[in-house]
């Protein structure tokens, strides 16, 4: 067979090895802000205090910052499709145990195994993808991934919310543990590391042709690569920056902005579950809106980060001031508005620091950052839920309007600390 008929093979085939990885990547962002939708029905089923379930919501947070440099050295030695294929196997389980949960204990195990699950399917998809398309390419799948995981968080808000209404929490998860098993079976069918597990060539090639690739790097180990990137000053104020923008992100749009619309304003689900939609939207229009303010308007990283983190602070002043009383449809704005201001701007905070460090140790400084904005949602979600506790409940067991008073001041104050780490930042922005 004739090279160009093999790389026209090539060409067709990686779509379909997107499509799974995309399927997978779904599901990672969907078991990210799941349980807002179901916090109120946890709390009831399980009998349990906002503290505990702040904590269940952050053992998602805590096993994917810890897996971020692990998941690298996994998919380097056994291979990235097993390992995607191995830890959604994982979440699978974890969460049809998490729908039969007949105790909080259970629940922790079952959030546990899908936090640990979808902690390893980023970074391995990355590589495959890597190896399937061209380096001009490789931006804009990257882009339509994201996007995926736009579409994965409207289903945790607006789908889980049907379902819960139609099935019940409990059922709801046990069948996107099966749907999961299916993604898991596709995968490990269907999906190849590399062209040349098929026989066929490596796109690779025609960049090394086109004169993009064949200056071969320089390898960094790990361990030095850690040193330079910890060592590095203007490492620090992004990494801050991504812990308290993703833990407000996380703690309030991800977990405790659901209760919040049910106690103070009375909604039912299924009108939450519309109004958290947002936050996917938010990711699905904001993020590519985000790269063109930095590439085109502002023509700065630095300033990008400034003008969306002010808009949280301002965000957050807003709520303050009016925390309830506000029309349903400036409910909509402002869960959009948190979702591009706090969710969408995290696309110059991994550009900003693949951009302040060489291209051999990029894999390492991402890794890095990336433990940050998912040990701030482990850190946040259960710090809400204790000063949700702190105030008396009413007696049909909704939070009272003194404790989310006290919360939204917290994200305020925090958000302003998040716009001074802005100041301190290094402008990365390409000549």
């Amino acid at each position: 067979m004739e090279i160009e008929e093999k790389l026209k093979r090539v060409f067709k085939y990686r779509w379909v090895i997107f499509t799974m990885l995309a399927f997978a990547y779904f599901f990672v962002y969907f078991h990210r802000l799941s349980l807002s939708v179901v916090a109120n029905d946890l709390l009831s089923d399980f009998k349990t205090s906002a503290s505990v379930m702040g904590l269940l919501g952050s053992m998602y947070f805590y096993c994917y910052a810890a897996m971020q440099l692990p998941s690298g050295l996994l998919s380097d030695s056994i291979g990235p499709r097993k390992v995607v294929s191995v830890s959604l196997l994982i979440a699978a389980i974890g969460s049809i145990l998490f729908g039969f949960a007949p105790t909080i204990e259970i629940a922790f195990v079952g959030r546990i195994m899908v936090g640990l699950g979808v902690s390893v399917v980023f970074i391995p998809t990355m590589k495959i993808l890597s190896q399937w398309y061209r380096v001009k390419e490789f931006a804009f799948m990257s882009g339509i991934l994201n996007a995926v995981g736009g579409i994965g968080a409207l289903g945790a808000t607006w789908m889980l919310a049907l379902m819960t209404g139609s099935f019940g929490w409990r059922l709801s998860f046990e069948l996107i543990g099966v749907f999961t098993l299916l993604i898991v079976l596709l995968v490990w069918f269907f999906v190849r590391d590399k062209p040349d597990d098929m026989g066929w060539p490596s796109v690779v090639e025609l960049d090394v042709k086109d004169g993009k690739t064949s200056k071969q790097s320089k390898q960094i180990p790990l361990l030095e690569g850690m040193k330079i990137v910890l060592k590095e000053k203007y490492f620090w104020p992004v990494a801050i920056w991504f812990f308290i923008d993703a833990g407000i992100f996380f703690g309030f749009g991800g977990l405790w902005g659901g209760p919040y619309l049910m106690d103070v304003y009375g909604l039912q689900r299924s009108e939450v579950g519309a109004i958290l939609s947002m936050i996917a939207w938010g990711m699905i229009i904001g993020s590519p809106l985000t790269s063109f303010v930095s590439d085109k308007v502002l023509k700065s990283r630095k300033k990008t980060f400034m003008l969306y983190t002010s808009l949280l602070v301002a965000l957050f002043i807003f709520l303050n001031i009016f925390p309830s009383g506000l029309p349903i449809g400036a409910l909509y704005m402002i869960f959009f508005m948190l979702s591009v201001s706090a969710s969408s701007i995290v696309v110059m905070g991994f550009t900003t620091t693949k951009e302040l460090f060489p291209v051999e140790i990029v894999g390492t400084s991402v890794g890095s950052v990336n433990i940050f904005p998912f040990f701030g949602g482990a850190v946040f979600m259960p710090i809400m839920g204790k000063v949700l506790d702190l105030y008396p409940k009413s007696p049909d067991g909704a939070y009272s309007f003194e404790a989310y008073s006290t919360m939204l001041l917290i994200l305020l104050a925090t958000s302003i600390v998040a716009l001074g780490c802005t100041f301190f930042m290094k402008e990365t922005f390409p000549e």
